[in-house]
């Protein structure tokens, strides 16, 4: 590819990638995107993709090729050992100056020490935090860049434009620091999620085991709370969970599921930080550990 035209790159075409990119072509941008397995290239691109302002790439050495330098290229790929592979993959077919951006929920230890390891090749990465989940994705997220610091010029324009915005049009979304302050910051903010849900959770176990309230009650509750200055995605969607109906019994959802939570980490990963920086964080600790208790049943 002779003509490099792309003015950025996105690695990983899980629904998070499909709809960053869609964001970023909505808003006037030529988006390059690679899969590991090419077949979904070609599936995105001729589907949700199709007639828009993306150029498929069926190896990484096409990726590299399209895009402008100083090349963009944003990782969508799964935290771990998938994001050093990469790295490992691509780092010796670019240029000093070229920017990897990883954004995902990666630990922030491990962001410091890519941005060392690329920093001694010539190469710039950016920790990336991206909060609001598939619809935010498409439609604004926040974003949390961190990292090297003389990349920032270089995707701030990308960024800021399909970030959310608040009331004075400001965007969710500016330079958070060096090495992993962004993946940091993203990490603290699901640490704080994982305290929400959990006092979410003891409101309703109040009110169902101590006030004998139903489930259609606790909705119109929650409704009221939504409505006021509690209003938020997660008192939303309790509110609607609340009101949900099983097909079959016609009972509450809620009163059928056994309640056993999963996690991801970042919730122990903030506890961690907590224990590490001696900052007390009982909220979000004590989250962490009624989900494990809650793992048990």
């Amino acid at each position: 590819m002779n003509n490099p035209k792309a003015d950025i790159g996105v690695v990983g075409l899980a629904v998070m990638g499909e709809n960053l990119i869609l964001n970023m072509e909505s808003k006037g941008f030529t988006v390059a995107c690679y899969n590991r397995t090419v077949e979904k290239v070609d599936a995105f691109v001729n589907g949700r993709g199709a007639g828009k302002n993306l150029v498929g790439c069926r190896s990484v050495q096409e990726l590299v090729d399209a895009l402008k330098p100083p090349r963009r290229i944003m990782l969508m790929v799964k935290a771990g050992a998938p994001v050093d592979a990469f790295i490992d993959q691509i780092a010796p077919m670019l240029d000093k100056g070229d920017i990897l951006i990883d954004g995902g929920n990666s630990h922030y230890p491990d962001t410091i020490r890519r941005c060392k390891a690329l920093a001694a090749k010539g190469l710039q990465f950016i920790g990336t935090g991206v909060s609001g989940g598939e619809e935010g994705a498409l439609k604004g997220p926040a974003i949390m860049p961190g990292g090297s610091a003389d990349a920032w010029p270089h995707v701030k324009p990308i960024f800021q434009a399909i970030a959310a915005k608040v009331d004075d049009g400001s965007p969710c979304c500016d330079w958070i620091g060096p090495d992993g302050a962004g993946h940091f910051v993203k990490m603290v903010h699901n640490g704080i999620e994982y305290g929400d849900m959990q006092l979410i959770c003891e409101a309703y176990h109040l009110m169902s085991q101590g006030l004998g309230l139903s489930a259609a009650d606790m909705h119109a509750v929650f409704a009221k709370w939504n409505a006021g200055v509690l209003d938020s995605y997660l008192i939303e969607i309790t509110r609607d969970i609340l009101a949900k109906r099983d097909d079959e019994t016609g009972q509450p959802v809620v009163d059928l599921i056994l309640d056993t939570a999963g996690q991801k980490g970042t919730g122990k990963w903030t506890s961690q930080a907590g224990l590490d920086f001696g900052v007390a964080i009982p909220q979000i600790a004590e989250a962490v550990f009624a989900r494990c208790l809650s793992a048990v049943k």
